[in-house]
């Protein structure tokens, strides 16, 4: 792997914390045949940015979600910012709870 595919591998990460889903969908279709590295991350960010997606259009519709919502948020942003360290260093990070999906959706294998 070099240097292009872990700044890639952070860019899904990272810019998930500013734009969602969309952040690790793009990494994932400009990369995905490229850098089996890049494809493995983007997968991983993007079923967390889903996964989370879920969960806040289900707590938004709750009294307790809603005062929910912050923490969820804040830990959002630290396992991002852990995954994307992990990115640019050159290893790779499984999301908790959906780390699994993404390695058994088969987005992930090449």
């Amino acid at each position: 792997m070099n240097q292009e595919d872990k700044t890639w591998a952070g860019i899904s990460h990272f810019g998930a914390i500013l734009f969602g889903f969309l952040a690790p969908l793009i990494a994932y279709l400009v990369m995905k045949d490229k850098s089996s590295f890049v494809k493995a991350h983007a997968a991983q960010s993007l079923f967390f940015t889903l996964g989370l997606l879920v969960a806040y259009i289900i707590l938004g519709i709750t009294v307790v979600g809603v005062i929910l919502m912050p923490i969820l948020w804040i830990a959002q942003i630290v396992l991002a910012i852990m995954a994307g360290m992990k990115a640019l260093n050159g290893e790779m990070y499984s999301y908790p709870l959906t780390g699994k999906f993404a390695e058994n959706s088969g987005l992930m294998r090449s």
